[in-house]
């Protein structure tokens, strides 16, 4: 479905077929004069013409452009819902199992194993990072909490801060339903080389006293921060929430910190026994996330919207124009290609999640398979998130983050578009994506839709649980009463036919 970017038709049946908006407005204004206006070849034959007459010329013009652009709006928003409607299920997957990790691993634990900057150390900063949040910021905050408790440089700031944004389950899901399994591979393949070469470089290259400097720079940052993710929550700010918690002040950076907050975090982690069953571990595991959705859900949302918007409105020839330099197939053509990609990561402002449907744009208009993969792994290159390395660790270590991240995501990109294109594993544009049937995804999100409902009922406080209950109740009531009324007419029905 995703693959033909342009399926809609307006309500006089006369087909966009697709055409962006820059197409449009040059037809419309290339045509005038008296001279029939088409668009798609389309309104040729109406006998429309654009009067000769230079004010009414100009306002007829300025109509169509504005039609057009209206048009397109609406075109960007359907292929934006398309997107959301194919990964609605993947997503609520992802968190809630994102939430359950977070709720069953203690931090200090994770710490211990992140000492030193050995490869085990760095594999275990991998695979706790791919266990975590897939929140760029809430993951930054995470990174320095364990940085300044001792992990070393490679497996904190490099491993785990990569893995976790960029291997977490919800993204690879995501990946998989957008852009297809080999895309969804290559993640996997290339988020490992990313996490060598940021190993290689904090190993090999960034003297110690550098690192040391930027970790007592973490420890001696004096700031309010949220008690739940360690972002900073500035007092005067009126998004910030101050509660009194045993008798000591906590401030929250969102209602959703605020919700998934319990004094008693600092539990051990389990893996076994009857703990796993109890029923207030689950609870804060909901919470949990229900805050990664309050964190995220107005990237994902703009992902969607951007992606979909650009879809409609941007001629094929633009990409082409940005993304072509050398023949295609060239080593300059591969290079330039995930160089841009990666560029083009850092401006988007975007999460992780909210990066691939942005990237299903860049590989439906002709972007290399690895420029796309550098693309989603630039995440963390964003220009608020650079801010935030400056102010935890100091300019000079923001620095080595950014080039650090930077190379990664080229180097990843540029092997995955090597070695997938040496096993003929890249797949023909129209073949992205559609990797689950239309029927099972409706299911999947009529399933999922009451799960988010429960979670979102059970990471409410008892008192706006009974007051959303007391305004729900009469309405469950009836559509329970209609539904009884209903099954008994079908009833009586059946048995005045003869079937019981």
């Amino acid at each position: 479905m995703l693959s033909a970017f342009h399926p809609m038709t307006d309500a006089s049946s006369l087909a966009l077929q697709g055409r962006p908006l820059a197409s449009l407005a040059l037809t419309v204004i290339e045509h005038g004069q008296g001279r029939p206006v088409s668009i798609g070849g389309q309104l040729a034959s109406t006998g429309i013409v654009v009067p000769n007459d230079g004010g009414l010329d100009l306002a007829a013009r300025l109509v169509g452009l504005f039609g057009a652009f209206l048009l397109a709006i609406v075109e960007g928003t359907i292929i934006a819902f398309e997107m959301a409607w194919e990964t609605w299920w993947a997503l609520v997957l992802g968190f809630t199992l994102s939430g359950a990790i977070q709720e069953f691993l203690s931090e200090d634990q994770i710490t211990g194993y992140l000492g030193d900057d050995s490869w085990r150390a760095v594999a275990y900063g991998s695979f706790f990072g791919a266990s975590s949040s897939s929140c760029s910021f809430s993951a930054v905050s995470m990174t320095r909490s364990l940085f300044t408790k001792g992990a070393s440089a490679a497996a904190s700031l490099g491993a785990f801060q990569f893995a976790s944004t960029d291997l977490v389950l919800e993204l690879a899901l995501v990946v998989l339903l957008l852009l297809g399994w080999q895309f969804a591979v290559a993640e996997i393949v290339g988020g490992l080389v990313a996490i060598i070469v940021l190993a290689i470089v904090y190993r090999r290259f960034v003297p110690e006293a550098w690192i040391e400097r930027a970790r007592e720079h973490a420890r001696a940052l004096e700031e309010t921060e949220c008690a739940t993710c360690g972002m900073r929550a500035d007092p005067a700010d009126e998004d910030t929430i101050v509660r009194e918690v045993d008798g000591e002040r906590r401030y929250f950076c969102c209602e959703g910190c605020r919700g998934a907050y319990d004094p008693a975090t600092d539990r051990e982690a389990v893996t076994a026994g009857p703990e796993l069953l109890s029923g207030d571990r689950w609870q804060a595991a909901a919470a949990n996330t229900i805050r990664e959705w309050d964190m995220l859900w107005r990237d994902i949302l703009l992902g969607f919207l951007i992606a979909g918007l650009l879809a409609a409105l941007v001629p094929n020839a633009w990409w082409t124009a940005v993304f072509g330099v050398g023949a295609e197939g060239s080593v300059v053509w591969l290079v330039s290609n995930v160089i841009l990609g990666a560029v083009v990561g850092v401006v988007t402002f975007l999460c992780s999640v909210g990066n691939v449907p942005f990237g299903v744009v860049l590989w439906q208009n002709g972007v290399s398979f690895g420029g796309v993969l550098a693309f989603i792994f630039a995440d963390l290159l964003i220009l608020p998130l650079v801010q935030a390395y400056r102010r935890y660790y100091g300019a000079r270590m923001a620095a080595v983050i950014f080039v650090a991240f930077f190379l990664a995501a080229v180097t990843a990109g540029l092997a995955v578009q090597l070695l997938f294109g040496g096993l003929g594993l890249i797949p023909p544009v129209s073949a992205a994506g559609g990797t689950v049937p239309g029927t099972y995804t409706a299911l999947l999100n009529a399933v999922t839709v009451p799960i988010l409902a429960v979670q979102v009922y059970v990471a409410l406080e008892p008192d706006q649980r009974a007051r959303l209950g007391n305004r729900l109740a009469p309405h469950v009531a009836g559509v329970l009463y209609h539904a009884h009324k209903a099954l008994e007419r079908i009833a009586y029905a059946l048995e005045d036919r003869g079937l019981k």
